[in-house]
């Protein structure tokens, strides 16, 4: 074998591994496209689609500061000095479409620092799946929210029209025409309207029973609700009416009975103290900045309350609401604010900073 035979054969050799190794070369492929976020108009503003799949989000909530002076309007303790309270509030609901409806969930976390204690600071104030009509978790008891909460007021519930955050079950039938109808199960829950804790929580298998009407139309709506308290075996009920008077005002009267009016804690659902209540407002649009709110309730016990504001959008999602509220306390409210020494009467002004987002 001579030198040019060997450079050859090697030459030959080299070319085949080459070839051999071509066929099993590493391809890199492309980079996939990012999925950016969409936005989803199916709910409204502010939903878009978590990326990958056909859920559709939504995040929001508020930052707010309120300062309190004068006369506490719920138990009439004159205070010394600001009450003062900053809230946090996030909002979460997500929403899919299924064959049996919309598939919601929702939540809403409130952390609150007050009067320099930050102690309890965090509270589920929302909790709950819906799915088609169907509801279950932590809201608002149904008694309160199906005919609607009072104006926009913040000292609104002085004479309180129902209670707040509770476990529950319940379906809503809507129609094609303006009517719907709600049936549900509540666990009930302990609150403190002013003068101690009262605990509404069911002790048994049995829980507390609600429902209600409705029927709605574009001049306003006509709303009832009735609930049965499983543990004192007492019920209460109220009815509502809605009226646009105009494209710029609005106004709403409510009417509250319950069946042991001569108790003054005793009914989860019927929370005021004598046998009726009665409660009712107005709003006013005053510029594309500025709305008028006002809202005056009695209670049978002899209890009056009044509040009004001005909630004024400074900029967008930024509003400052400054309120005048007056209480005058009857029956055994004004029998216990003697016994703790507080007023029969309070005068209470309030600044709330909202921004909104």
């Amino acid at each position: 074998m001579n030198i040019k035979s060997l450079l050859l054969g090697s030459a030959a050799a080299l070319i085949v591994v080459s070839g051999a190794r071509a066929a099993d070369a590493v391809v890199v492929a492309e980079p996939e496209p990012v999925e950016y976020v969409r936005v989803c108009d199916t709910y409204g503003a502010g939903f878009f689609y978590i990326p990958g799949t056909e859920t559709c989000l939504k995040i929001s909530g508020y930052m707010r500061y309120d300062a309190r002076a004068g006369g506490n309007a719920y138990n009439g303790e004159d205070r010394d000095t600001y009450s003062q309270r900053s809230r946090f509030s996030l909002r979460v609901d997500a929403r899919d479409e299924t064959e049996l409806g919309t598939l919601r969930s929702y939540a809403e976390l409130r952390f609150n620092f007050v009067d320099g204690n930050n102690a309890d600071s965090v509270e589920l104030n929302n909790g709950f799946i819906e799915l088609g009509g169907f509801r279950v978790g932590a809201t608002d008891s149904q008694f309160m929210t199906w005919t609607g909460y009072m104006g926009d007021i913040i000292n609104d519930d002085v004479i309180l029209a129902g209670q707040y955050v509770t476990n529950q079950i319940s379906y809503t039938w809507a129609g094609g025409n303006g009517l719907s109808a709600m049936i549900g199960a509540e666990q009930g829950m302990e609150t403190d309207q002013g003068y101690g804790d009262v605990d509404y929580t069911i002790d048994d298998y049995m829980p507390h029973i609600v429902a209600g009407a409705r029927y709605e139309q574009d001049w306003g709506k006509v709303s009832g609700v009735v609930g049965y308290d499983s543990v004192s075996e007492e019920w209460a009920g109220k009815v509502r009416l809605d009226v646009s008077l105009s494209d710029t005002i609005s106004a709403w009267v409510m009417g509250g009975y319950k069946s042991n009016g001569d108790e003054f804690e005793n009914n989860y659902f019927g929370a005021w103290h004598g046998d009726y209540a009665v409660w009712g407002g107005l709003a006013a649009k005053l510029s594309e900045k500025a709305t008028f709110n006002l809202q005056g309730a009695y209670e049978e016990d002899g209890t009056f309350a009044a509040a009004a504001n001005v909630a004024y959008e400074l900029v967008a999602g930024f509003v400052i609401t400054p309120e005048i509220s007056y209480t005058s306390f009857g029956g055994e409210r004004q029998d216990r604010n003697n016994i703790d020494g507080n007023e029969d009467d309070a005068f209470e002004g309030i600044i709330r900073f909202q921004r909104n987002f």
